[in-house]
């Protein structure tokens, strides 16, 4: 018997448009920017099939009507994707292990914290966070925000106009802020200006490094406490402290070092990175004096983490010969392990492997003009190594010729006084009296006349 319904459609109840998906993804994923394409567009892309070309063009509204009507199921995120869409990047995020990356670092001043994060920001692609570069960041990003209020044509969207109002109205305070105090901000502009940074799509998908901030427990107590805004999942709680999990750094290393150590990096850093910086001696002996000052034995930054059983991995920093403390840094990727980074796009996979061959294609030209300049150098060292050895067997042979001309000169000598004059003799009366056999002739005329027998 054939059921009496052969399909069995579940959707959730929201009817959102491709492009409300799209934009929701890319604002929690990405950096909110959507770019639209026609279809000829699309039909190019190496990364979209015809398969998934179709099923994104299909225009159909479906009501799971069977199920809502006959069957008791448990939904998950039946508002759709858009309302929910914390829930699935959460989903995504753990099912495929891309779970941000979040660390804090902080020691006296010259002890390497900024070119450490440097390269463990390089090492894990995740975000360099220095409190100066927040700060002029976010007093850019709200001073674009609020040029939107002075636009004559506002977009229709009232929630980004409202954003825009808000943005304007701090900005304005913390302008005022900078004004009465010779251009620094007050902590509460800075931790909400830190807050913003951390909590933004970038620095909650891939992570980040906090670079020398907060500096004191009162900073760590404001910037990491829950906002009344944070949903409950995101809150977390040891003791007494309830933090926000979303931006607490999950490793915590604490860089030490001598002071004389310190001292002497700085003396031996060049005029040119010196000029116009606070690492002179006077500079550097005011910071390190400040850093003692808030960090004692008793009182201390870590003392925060501590309480939340975060404690940090110490490293002295005087102790580290290899260059740009890469022993150290090395000691802190172990601590923290491998890389959770986003896939590259076959876009990216393409231009790597472009990249690669053209890495191949130069190495291979550089080894056949090295194999040439081997070969050159050989067939030179050969020619000159015969021309030489040409030379030398002339000499060796004139050599030979003047050895053997000295050497035979004393029997030369004895030929032409007792030899050559008989001998003469009997070739001349040979050649005149022209004999039958001249070889006897000449033999019986040097015995008839030897001189010796005279």
């Amino acid at each position: 018997m054939k059921p009496k319904n052969k399909y069995i459609v579940a959707v959730d109840e929201s009817n959102v448009t491709l492009e409300e998906i799209v934009r929701t993804v890319s604002k929690n994923l990405g950096n909110g920017s959507v770019k639209k394409i026609n279809k000829e567009e699309a039909l190019l892309m190496k990364s979209l099939k015809q398969a998934d070309y179709d099923q994104l063009l299909i225009n159909c509204r479906i009501d799971a009507s069977y199920i809502n009507e006959n069957m008791q199921i448990r939904w998950h995120c039946d508002t759709g994707i858009v309302e929910n869409i914390e829930k699935v990047v959460k989903e995504y995020r753990n099912s495929r292990d891309l779970l941000p990356i979040r660390v804090y670092i902080n020691g006296p001043p010259s002890s390497g914290k900024t070119s450490i994060t440097e390269k463990l920001c390089e090492h894990y692609k995740i975000h360099h966070i220095k409190i100066k570069d927040v700060i002029l960041e976010t007093i850019d990003n709200l001073k674009l925000s609020a040029a939107r209020l002075e636009k004559v044509d506002n977009d229709e969207d009232p929630d980004q106009d409202t954003r825009a109002q808000e943005d304007s109205d701090l900005l304005e305070s913390a302008l005022a802020n900078m004004d009465d105090n010779n251009g620094r901000l007050d902590d509460s502009f800075v931790i909400q200006f830190l807050k913003r940074k951390l909590k933004s799509a970038p620095c909650q998908n891939q992570g980040f490094i906090l670079d020398g901030y907060p500096k004191i427990i009162s900073q760590s107590k404001s910037l990491f406490e829950p906002d009344d805004s944070d949903v409950e999942e995101e809150q977390g709680r040891k003791g007494n402290i309830s933090y926000d999990e979303s931006i607490m750094a999950q490793h915590i290393f604490c860089l030490e070092s001598q002071d004389n150590f310190l001292r002497e990096r700085i003396m031996n850093l060049p005029e040119t990175v010196v000029a116009g910086s606070h690492n002179t001696e006077a500079g550097f002996t005011r910071r390190l004096l400040q850093y003692k000052q808030t960090n004692t034995d008793e009182d201390t930054i870590f003392n925060y983490f501590d309480e939340i059983e975060l404690h940090a991995s110490t490293f002295d920093v005087s102790k580290d010969e290899s260059i740009n403390n890469q022993l150290t840094i090395d000691k802190m990727i172990k601590i923290i392990g491998k890389c959770k980074n986003y896939g590259l796009t076959l876009e990216e996979l393409e231009k790597l492997r472009l990249e690669e061959m053209d890495k191949l294609r130069i190495q291979k030209a550089e080894q056949e003009a090295e194999m040439e300049r081997i070969e050159f150098d050989e067939n030179e060292k050969r020619a000159k190594n015969q021309k030489e050895w040409a030379k030398l067997l002339k000499d060796v042979r004139r050599e030979e010729y003047e050895l053997l001309e000295q050497r035979s000169l004393p029997l030369r000598n004895y030929l032409m006084e007792n030899v050559m004059p008989t001998l003469l003799q009997a070739m001349r009366a040979c050649s005149e009296v022209r004999p039958d056999d001249p070889i006897d002739y000449v033999a019986e005329y040097l015995f008839q006349n030897n001189p010796e027998a005279d």
